[in-house]
């Protein structure tokens, strides 16, 4: 029995050291792969949040001008209409 044995396990330590290194190569592929989706997760979070406070300001803006019962209505409008849009 110990005969089949020492050429089995000969074998073996080999494969098992291949596969656990290949093993560590795709896990520090996949961390990678999570860190950049991390990070373009939170480049885009800061862009939808720079786009919705430039609204929430052109909001305001527009609720001002609305609620507002001023003589200088038509100003304002015009005035917003020469200001640069937001993209």
């Amino acid at each position: 029995m110990w005969n089949y044995m020492v050429p089995i396990l000969v074998f073996m330590i080999p494969i098992v050291a291949i596969l656990s290194g290949v093993a560590k190569r795709w896990m520090k592929l996949k961390e990678k792969q999570l860190e950049l989706a991390a990070q373009t997760a939170g480049e885009q979070a800061a862009q939808y949040a720079a786009k919705i406070e430039r609204l929430e300001a052109h909001v305001a803006v527009l609720n001002r001008i609305v609620t507002d019962r001023n003589e200088g209505l038509t100003a304002q409008i015009e005035a917003l209409g020469d200001s640069p849009r937001p993209n």
